[in-house]
């Protein structure tokens, strides 16, 4: 491995350099407001304190608005408590400190002392009343947040699913879910800070002008300092996970069982071990540097705010020795300062927290706008009851920034015309890439043409202007990379058709049909075994298992047509026959209409309607007998044919070519 040097002057390690190519980052959502309240400044956070605090409350309001009122009824009164018992303590400090004699002076500050008593105890009930409110709008707040964003994301066009910035905003999103719990509590808090702070103000005001002025002076080193320290910790925990993420990285590769055998054999691990230590060490210094840099901010932002304070009693001192104040308003002043001084180093970091976490809501809400701009349109022209065939006229098809650089995408399918008569099978071939799987996806209703790019017909209903759902409805797809739910067997099959409740009669009928009764009859918990590895009483069935599966499921839906995408490439040789046999006989025996893809040619023969596909377009359609007539077809399906036959024509090893000559025969019986 040779040796490895230390950090660069960006403090990025030579190992990260050379195994990820620089730092390395994630490009998700939730890094996408990486350090961006760093850029906030005490004046900047004020101004947005009413957006954010609307924010929330709108939330709290749409999760429960009885428990918000009780919110805000709590921690206004915590207010006007705090106000009245600082009025009170004046009060109290004022008879103390009159003429008399001891009993005296108690005796007529008894009554102030009832109503700081009685505010403060009043305080602690409101308080207890905030905090349980509180409790029950935060769980509210998320449920709400995350089934919002759920049931606009479920359904959201195919295309916007697939389109990156879209999921990036939906990552974040997520944790915006999140943070809309999180942002309750903050406000809350910021709110208690406020108003604690407000009370402080109106008090010191209430008993000298000057007072105020003073508040600012010493509660504004403080804030400052709040605000840097936390700024601080921040910028030293992002560069730490910058290390942290790609030490972690190596970690999961030196224990991770796809790459187990390669770290044995070629001896990876002294290597990762190296360059583990590497960025270790690394990361080690910078954590040292920033923590001597946060404590010398620390020093002089103490510094500051002992200046402040001694400048702030020394002019309360200077009051008091001109007589301009009492000693009682002074003792009173000086418990308000220090109220108010705490409530702002509080309501600074509680807005800092509130702004990170609004960043996140701020995106949720964008998802929640973005979705419901890209919805799939609900209702639309009713399709024929019985469809007599789907009709695709001169069809253009291009994915978004499918090109990337900028560049105008090109398009996947280019004015593509053919039709699927319904209760028949259709079979499309062609080489990868020549759009297959992005026409069915347009059969299913997933994709519509391009604007001005033709017109897919249900008869004579166009797609663009029909009930979607009832596209849906009447389509089964079973693609070749299906979804393998974490859920039981019975769930697997059964969530073929979720709008009704799941029969374990036709899931086993299902199964049956599809092979999948030797898989079920295999689990432990029969259809109660859940399909999940690594979950306790999870089992893993294999590849081929699991295609036995999706094919019960596309069965179960019992849709007028049937999609299927590569149904047989994990099976052996005699399942691949019974799959091929049993899409025979659904078209055969329940009128059901089969669109079948694959690039075994051998098991299209028995199509009724073969369309053969070729760099986005329709080179040729026909039956196998056309397809495979030198006068009639174009080539390209007979030539990949004869290809494909061949390797099966082709002499076994010690046999004679004219020992040979019986293999067709046999090759046409499968």
């Amino acid at each position: 491995m040779g040796s490895v040097s230390g950090a660069g002057a960006d403090g990025m390690s030579e190992s990260e350099r050379l195994l990820f190519g620089g730092e390395l980052a994630y490009d998700i959502g939730w890094e996408r407001h990486e350090g961006a309240w760093l850029r906030l400044g005490l004046w900047t956070m004020a101004k947005g304190l009413p957006r954010l605090v609307g924010t929330g409350m709108r939330l709290a309001s749409l999760a429960d608005a009885h428990a918000l009122r009780v919110v805000l009824g709590a921690e206004v009164g915590r207010g006007l408590t705090q106000a009245v018992g600082l009025v009170a303590v004046n009060s109290v400090l004022g008879h103390l400190l009159t003429d008399g004699t001891t009993n005296e002076r108690l005796v007529r500050a008894v009554p102030a002392l009832v109503v700081v008593a009685g505010a403060a105890l009043l305080g602690s009930l409101l308080r207890s009343a905030s905090t349980a409110a509180t409790g029950t709008l935060e769980p509210k707040v998320q449920r709400v947040a995350t089934e919002r964003y759920l049931g606009l994301v479920h359904r959201v066009e195919l295309a916007a699913v697939e389109d990156d910035e879209f999921h990036r905003l939906l990552d974040a999103a997520r944790y915006g879910a999140d943070s809309a719990r999180g942002m309750i509590r903050y406000c809350t808090n910021t709110l208690n800070s406020a108003i604690s702070l407000i009370a402080a103000a109106g008090v010191l005001t209430v008993l000298h002008p000057v007072l105020l002025p003073l508040l600012v002076l010493m509660t504004l080193p403080s804030a400052w300092s709040s605000l840097t320290i936390s700024k601080q910790r921040y910028i030293s925990f992002h560069t730490f996970v910058q290390h942290a993420r790609a030490g972690h990285l190596l970690g999961q590769l030196l224990t991770q069982q796809e790459a187990a055998a390669e770290v044995r054999v070629h001896e990876v691990g002294p290597f990762l071990l190296g360059h583990f230590r590497n960025m270790a060490e690394t990361s080690e210094r910078e954590q040292t540097r920033l923590a001597r840099r946060a404590a010398r901010i620390g020093l002089v932002a103490d510094g500051a705010g002992g200046v402040a304070t001694l400048l702030t009693y020394g002019a309360l001192g200077l009051l008091l020795w001109g007589g301009a104040m009492e000693l009682a308003v002074a003792g009173t002043a000086v418990l308000a300062i220090r109220t108010g001084a705490s409530s702002l180093d509080s309501l600074v970091l509680q807005i800092t927290d509130l702004h990170q976490e609004s960043l996140f809501v701020a995106d949720y809400e964008r998802l929640c706008r973005e979705a419901e701009a890209r919805a799939i349109p609900v209702g639309g022209e009713p399709l024929p009851e019985e469809v007599r065939e789907v009709r695709f006229e001169e069809v253009t098809f291009t994915y978004p920034g499918s090109s990337g650089g900028g560049e105008q995408p090109e398009p996947t399918l280019r004015e593509v015309s053919l039709s699927f008569p319904t209760g028949k099978i259709i079979a499309l071939v062609g080489e990868n890439g020549s759009g297959k799987s992005t026409l069915v996806k347009l059969l299913a209703g997933l994709y519509l043409p391009d604007e001005g790019g033709g017109t897919i017909r249900w008869d004579d209903v166009d797609a663009r202007t029909a009930d979607r759902a009832q596209v849906f409805a009447r389509v089964a797809l079973m693609s070749q990379n299906f979804f393998h739910w974490p859920f039981t067997f019975r769930v697997n099959v059964g969530i073929g058709e979720s709008a009704r409740p799941i029969d374990d009669r036709a899931v086993e009928e299902a199964a049956a049909y599809a092979g999948a009764d030797e898989v079920l009859a295999g689990l432990p918990r029969g259809l109660g075994t859940l399909l999940a590895r690594g979950y306790r009483g999870g089992h893993q069935i294999s590849g081929g298992q699991w295609q036995r599966v999706g094919i019960a499921r596309a069965k179960y839906r019992r849709a007028e047509i049937l999609i299927v995408d590569e149904p047989t490439s994990a099976l052996d040789a005699v399942a691949e026959q019974r799959v091929f046999d049993q899409i025979r006989s659904l078209a055969a025996t329940t009128g059901q209409t089969i669109v079948l893809i694959t690039h075994r040619l051998h098991s299209v023969r028995h199509a009724d309607l073969i369309h053969v596909l070729k760099d986005g377009r329709v080179a040729e359609s026909g039956t196998f007998a056309e397809l495979m007539d030198e006068k009639t077809g174009t080539g390209d399906f007979r030539d990949a044919y004869l290809v494909q036959a061949a390797a099966f024509d082709a002499p076994l090893p010690g046999q004679s070519a004219g020992d040979h000559d019986a293999l067709p025969a046999a090759k046409d019986r499968t």
